[in-house]
This record gives C-alpha cells, structure tokens and sequence, in this order.
C-alpha cells in the first residue's frame, strides 16, 4: 500500500517545515490544499488539487492508495501524494476526515504546531490544563458549556461568522459568575501576526471594520483579584450574577437572578424580620433581602465550610452588616437561631420534610416559607409533608409557582434563547 503524507503548515509557508517535510512536499506527484498552501509551493510540479472539494481528494486519495507501490530508481526517492492541512492535521483538522474513509496504514502524519500552541506561546500562558473549543463552522453550543463550568483558560478557534467580537458579545450574555480577559491572536506565524488583549465589553463594542482576521484564536483567561464595580452603582434587587463569589469550580451555583426576584417577592418582606435562609449557598438570597430590608437581621446558614467563605466574602463584598453567617447543618442548627418571620430553603441536603417541621414550628404568626426545588422528588416530598401533616397541626396554605425562563444569547449576528434550569417555588403562608 502507497502511503499518502499529511503536512501541516503554518502561516510562514515552506519556511517553517523541517527539511525532511519539505523533501517530501518537493517529490509529491499529487499535491492537495488550499489556494494558499498551494501557493506556498509554486515550483512543485505535481497535479494540484483542491482540498476544498473533499468528494475528489478522497477519491484520488482512495485511488493512489489502492496502485501498485511504484519501484525508484537507483539513487532517487519513491514519488509522494502529498496533502497540506493547517497546524496539526489531527487537532480539530482534516486528519479525523482522512482516517475515517481511508486506512490509517497508509496515512503519515507531519503536525506543524497548532494554532492554539502558538497562541499560549504568545501569551506566554502554559495550557496543558486548558479548554479548547472549535467555534469554526460549529455551532456555539459546546462554547456555552464550557464557559458554564468555568475553567481558568480557555482558547476557541474562530470563523468569519463566531469572530472575536461575537465571542466577547456570548460571554456578556450569559452573565458569568467566572469573569475574564481576552486575547486576540490572529495570523499566528505570519508576517501580519498580531496578539492583543481586551475586556469583553470593548472586544464586542468594536467597530465591523476593526474585526479580527478569519484566522484567529481567542484566549480567555481567568481574571483574578478584580475591582468590582462599588456597590453605590449597583441595583438595589437584581443583582446581577457576576458580582457574587461563587463557588470555583461551580460558578453556576447559585440562585439565578430571575428566580431571587420571584423569591423576593413571594417571601413577601417587611422592615424588622428575622429571616433565615436555609441552605444558603453563596448567600446571593440572604443578600438581596439584607439590602431590600435593612432593619432586618438575615441568618445564612450554609452547612459547608467552603459555602461559608462565600458568603462571608460577599456579606463583605456588598458591605451587610445585618447578614449572619451560621455554619450548620439544618435542622438541627436552627434551634439556636431566633424564630423567624420568613424562611426561604434554597438546600435541604436530603432533609427537607425535617426541615419544614422545624420551621413551621418556629416561625412566626403570620410566617412564610418559600422553598425552591429543581427536582421532582423534592416537589414531591413538599406535597407528602402538607398531606400528612397531623389533623392537629397549624393549617399552612400553599401556593405553587413554575418557573422556566430563557436568556437571550447573541449566536453571530442572530439571537435565540437559551433555557435556565426549570426551577418551582413553593409558598406555603402560616394561616392561624
């Protein structure tokens, strides 16, 4: 069987291949790529095709596969086909093509550095541990997903359609808890290369004219230790999810905006409660009530050590001085708190009908519970703890509330909407 050489090559053409890479591109009687690549070898003399019509390179590849292996002659090397990728043929490339409708035999494999490798180089970032998203040709669905869960370093590949611009405006869109820096690295080995980084929100306010080249790659990196906007600036409700610390690995983890305003609400507030907020997480529901009311005093309670540092440092960040901090695990920790006037559960940890017991216990006349549930397990112990409640126990009128919301997010120069988590609250209003 023939072997058919796949070389990767970067901006910087013939220059940058190793001599024996180059020996081998000179004997090719075939040669396939794109206008580009090919111009980069102008003096080969071998039939040229072009990669863009994969229906003809893979049949000439299949038909140089299937010949006879030709014999040389004394003192010269077997003739080669010879077919140009960028960077590494097997990173986000044509390789996976090639070896899916040919023998990997008779494939040999030539990487140039990717793309991607020449970008940290630049930045002078290491990346064994980053996340490498394709965005060139592809939808931004695998995007979002990544930047859902929040890694340090990032780097996508770009198109004429998801450019540079229309990244920074996806990441803007979706609120992150995770904030970042960009850098622009486009032609990476060329002669008009250029590497500059930017804040998203001036990235995606450039003008079309001023966009980043076809061949380019975003970098994202983790920003640490940014001055937040001061709280003077911001909203009195509503904040919005990125100006709360949150969990490092689990940014998303937290009460969205939209459902802490509909959980404001149902806990319908008062000056001068006693509110406990039993699963605290980050605290971004103990926060918006301290704010809305501060006469109130708001117990967070979070059974984690790591959820407690959170909400300390944004009790710290938003400047509260009526936000309590109580590390326990409900429901035992709440018989030391005051009774309060209203509950909001946002975690049970497994005991939520406990947990209800214990507060409708303590609470107030005239008390309101609001519990959040993402599952319909929990939706259902709710149900099973109001139905067998004890014919002499405090009636409790419940009230229940389905959430599923959608957030605009920018897919080029389109729009769609992408789902939140369906979320129900419950609203159970002590009724003696």
């Amino acid at each position: 069987m023939r072997q058919i050489h796949v070389v990767g090559v970067g901006l910087d053409g013939a220059d940058g291949l190793a001599a024996a890479v180059r020996s081998l591109v000179q004997r090719a009687v075939v040669l396939v790529g794109s206008d580009r690549q090919l111009a980069y070898f102008p003096e080969v003399g071998a039939t040229r095709l072009p990669i863009s019509d994969l229906a003809a390179v893979l049949a000439a590849a299949q038909q140089w596969m299937a010949a006879d292996e030709e014999r040389p002659q004394e003192g010269s090397q077997s003739p080669t086909m010879v077919i140009l990728a960028s960077g590494d043929p097997l990173f986000f490339g044509i390789g996976r093509l090639l070896l899916t409708h040919l023998e990997p035999e008779g494939l040999m494999f030539h990487p140039h550095p990717s793309s991607v490798q020449l970008a940290f180089s630049r930045v002078k970032v290491p990346w064994h541990d980053a996340c490498v998203v394709s965005a060139h040709g592809r939808s931004l669905d695998d995007l979002v997903a990544v930047l859902k869960s929040g890694p340090d370093k990032v780097a996508v590949l770009t198109d004429g359609e998801n450019t540079p611009q229309a990244i920074a405006r996806l990441v803007i869109a979706l609120d992150l808890p995770t904030p970042y820096r960009f850098w622009v690295c486009e032609n990476l080995g060329g002669a008009a290369e250029r590497v500059q980084e930017y804040s998203p929100t001036d990235l995606a306010a450039q003008l079309p004219g001023a966009a980043a080249a076809t061949l380019s790659v975003v970098i994202l990196l983790r920003r640490e230790g940014e001055t937040l906007r001061p709280t003077a600036d911001l909203p009195l409700m509503g904040i919005a999810d990125a100006e709360f610390a949150s969990f490092r690995d689990r940014p998303g983890l937290m009460t969205k905006r939209e459902v802490r305003l509909l959980v404001l609400g149902e806990l319908a507030l008062s000056p001068g409660q006693v509110v406990w907020d039993v699963g605290a997480g980050t605290g971004s529901v103990a926060v918006e009530v301290a704010r809305l009311c501060p006469s109130s005093q708001i117990y967070a309670i979070e059974k984690r050590l790591a959820g407690l540092t959170l909400i300390q440092q944004n009790v710290q960040r938003f400047q509260l001085a009526n936000v309590i901090p109580v590390q326990g695990s409900a429901p035992a920790i709440l018989a030391t708190l005051p009774a309060p006037n209203r509950v909001f559960v946002g975690g049970s940890g497994g005991h939520l009908p406990e947990i209800l017991d214990t507060c409708a216990m303590a609470i107030a006349p005239q008390g309101v519970i609001v519990v959040a549930l993402t599952t319909l397990e929990g939706l259902s112990a709710v149900t099973h703890w109001l139905t067998q409640r004890p014919e002499t126990a405090a009636p409790w009128h419940a009230r229940l509330l389905q959430v599923q919301l959608a957030r605009s997010l920018p897919v080029g120069n389109l729009t769609r909407f992408q789902p939140l988590n369906p979320v129900t609250l419950v609203t159970l209003e002590k009724t003696d």
